[in-house]
């Protein structure tokens, strides 16, 4: 195996990885500015809050909202997030050659979102954290290598 690949920030080495990274995807009908807006949309899908979140002008800004428990939460939320953050990374790393080219460019590589903000997502700084979205990544990786056989 390849030596692991480490992500964080669209501004960072293999930053089109990052959810802020600034490539908007077709999904459901609607353009989203990046897959950040429509994860963070569709906690809140089939209310008002839902379009407020897609429309945001930037990633950051649509994490906020997103993240804002002001807002009410879908009730299956947390059995649904993952779905909803494979089908954002499947409509961007298949919506731009040039992503696709460069998730299979790792070939297999473990790839991991490396930050100390996020446990859940990312490998929380330290190794300790559950690194979801680099396995929905590798995922989505093998799904496309077999595509290409």
């Amino acid at each position: 195996m390849s030596e692991p690949i480490y992500f964080y920030g669209a501004n960072n080495a293999f930053g089109e990885f990052s959810n802020f990274s600034r490539h908007g995807i077709e999904l459901g009908g609607k353009w989203w500015p990046t897959t950040e807006h429509y994860f963070q949309a569709k906690k809140f899908e089939g209310t008002e809050h839902e379009d407020e979140i897609r429309r945001a002008n930037s990633p950051g800004l649509s994490a906020r909202m997103g993240r804002s428990r002001k807002r009410p939460l879908r009730k299956d939320w947390e059995s649904v997030k993952e779905r909803v953050m494979y089908e954002a990374l499947e409509a961007k790393f298949t919506q731009h050659e040039e992503l696709r080219a460069l998730l299979l460019g790792t070939e297999d590589a473990y790839l991991v979102e490396h930050t100390n903000k996020d446990r859940y997502w990312g490998d929380g700084g330290d190794g300790s954290g559950k690194n979801r979205l680099g396995h929905l990544l590798m995922r989505l990786r093998s799904a496309l290598q077999e595509q290409g056989e």
